[in-house]
């Protein structure tokens, strides 16, 4: 609610003790990086100094986080490591290029991008893994094989999701479009989207042993104003060391 108060939120937040920890630990960080002598103690405080932006991702970070533990089985984790691998690569991709898309938007993307296939594995699991055996078995791309089983893809299943979540139009748009880099929608974070992931698979990020490099699109390279120089070294650093460390945070 864009009309809410900051104080509305603060009441919200304290139901939940695991994000209302997560809050005044990232606040704590961010107070001690600009010299603030004084313990960050109240969630208001804590919630004006790191901004609402934050707040949102590690509210979602931490439900998306729960939801994918419900699920069990030895996925589990493999999806949630890869959706955090391809969060943290959109944001960072995004100041990379001083894309004018909102960082923590670039990270929300990313850590929904796959939530159709999260769908798929606790609604349809029989078919979840058909689809990958075969993509897998088949040397194919996992979208043709789930529209070959099931007429559809996670992509579509994801933005229909984000749609019902109410989510804004461009991160729908992105999760809807992130294995079809071509396209001409004309929001940049699909092709942001797009190349955050492949960048997260040929670093491994996820660890998966369904984790393939594909090709990696020239048009949303172009779109992207995206150069591969010297320059990118810093951002892969960064983007393997704050993989890394986001898992850590948020195994529990």
């Amino acid at each position: 609610d864009p009309d809410s108060s900051l104080e509305l939120l603060t009441g919200h937040i304290k139901h939940d003790p695991v994000i209302t920890a997560r809050i005044l630990a990232m606040a704590n960080t961010a107070a001690s990086k600009t010299r603030r002598l004084s313990m960050v103690r109240d969630v208001f405080t804590a919630t004006s100094l790191i901004g609402l932006g934050r707040v949102r991702e590690t509210a979602l970070t931490t439900r998306l986080g729960s939801f994918v533990a419900e699920l069990g089985g030895t996925g589990a984790s493999g999806f949630w490591r890869h959706s955090v691998a391809v969060g943290v690569c959109s944001e960072e991709l995004a100041h990379h290029i001083n894309l004018r898309t909102p960082g923590d938007m670039a990270l929300v993307a990313g850590l929904l991008h796959d939530i159709g296939q999260l769908w798929l594995a606790r609604f349809r699991p029989s078919d979840y893994r058909a689809t990958w055996d075969d993509a897998l078995s088949h040397a194919h791309g996992i979208i043709q094989a789930e529209r070959e089983h099931l007429g559809i893809d996670h992509a579509e299943i994801g933005a229909w999701l984000a749609e019902y979540w109410g989510l804004p139009a461009p991160i729908v748009s992105a999760i809807r479009h992130h294995h079809d880099a071509g396209n001409d929608e004309p929001d940049i974070l699909a092709p942001l989207l797009h190349v955050a992931e492949v960048l997260s698979n040929a670093l491994d990020l996820g660890g998966r042993s369904e984790n393939r490099v594909t090709a990696i699109s020239s048009t949303a390279c172009a779109r992207l104003g995206l150069t591969w120089n010297e320059d990118v070294r810093g951002m892969f650093g960064r983007i393997e060391a704050r993989s890394a460390h986001a898992n850590q945070i948020f195994a529990a």
